[in-house]
């Protein structure tokens, strides 16, 4: 019975490891993750990456001055040589100063993340324990009785144990993206620099905030989980063992599939309320 116990257990708490886990990765930021080796690396790509941006940037802002304007003679207006020069002199500041930009929109979505944590009353995720009713019942359990509980527990806990490394699977996903996002930063913000093409501009940062905001929606998802996790599911103690385990391990599988459902749907919820397709 103890392998039966054991077994719930280990998957438990490979699953309580895996949420404190992305309670730590949403509060930490991109320059200390890993030790900050994989942040170093991608400064430098943001770096050797800029040269094209700032080559790009001319190109852009040609291309938005022969499309925007009909004639030389337009250009040598004051009003549109002032507005192309605060144009091109914007843009190249997005270029330059990008990554500042990033740092302060994430920063921004950091403090709401813990804002939104410390409203709830949570400083990391809560447990998930076997009851002791259900210890209880296992241990009650004969010998032939107990072959179908050993299934049931066999499935349940790898089960467990597959939608721990999906939903932390996702959370690090997030992370990549913000490192991508970053090393290839100069080059779609080079795109406010010409009128027509400046919309390529806008998506970016919104695609880039919409990345960021996907930490705040997985924390309220994990915050949600938490509380239902402090309320184990209900059991009839007059059923059989098996009855009992099953039960439990069924609305506890429903629950975490809830959770990877909202961890994963959180790219998608993001983008819907900034308006992306």
């Amino acid at each position: 019975m103890n392998w039966i116990i054991e077994n719930l257990e280990n998957a438990l708490n490979t699953w309580n490891q895996k949420m404190a886990e992305i309670f730590q990765l949403l509060t930490q930021s991109p320059e200390t993750f890993k030790g900050g080796g994989i942040w170093n690396v991608i400064l430098n790509i943001h770096d050797a990456v800029q040269a094209v941006g700032l080559g790009l940037l001319v190109l852009f802002f040609v291309v938005g001055v022969v499309k925007t304007c009909g004639s030389f003679t337009e250009i040598k207006r004051p009003e549109v040589a002032v507005k192309m020069f605060v144009r091109f002199a914007l843009a190249k500041a997005a270029v330059t100063h990008g990554l500042e930009l990033m740092l302060a929109l994430f920063s921004i979505v950091q403090g709401l993340i813990a804002r939104i944590m410390t409203a709830a009353g949570f400083s990391g995720a809560e447990n998930t324990v076997l009851p002791e009713s259900i210890k209880d019942a296992i241990n009650n359990t004969g010998f032939f009785e107990s072959i179908p509980l050993w299934a049931v527990t066999l499935l349940g806990g790898l089960f467990i144990t597959v939608l721990s490394f999906i939903v932390i699977m996702s959370v690090y996903g997030r992370f990549m993206k913000l490192y991508m996002y970053t090393a290839i930063a100069p080059v779609p913000l080079s795109a406010f620099a010409g009128e027509p093409s400046s919309s390529m501009g806008k998506s970016f940062v919104k695609s880039y905030a919409a990345v960021c905001l996907e930490g705040a929606i997985v924390v309220l998802a994990c915050i949600i989980f938490s509380l239902f996790a402090s309320a184990p599911p209900a059991v009839n103690a007059d059923a059989a063992a098996v009855t009992q385990v099953w039960s439990y391990v069924g609305e506890l599988i429903f629950n975490m599939l809830v959770l990877v459902g909202a961890v994963k749907m959180a790219d998608r919820l993001v983008r819907e309320m900034l308006g992306l397709q």
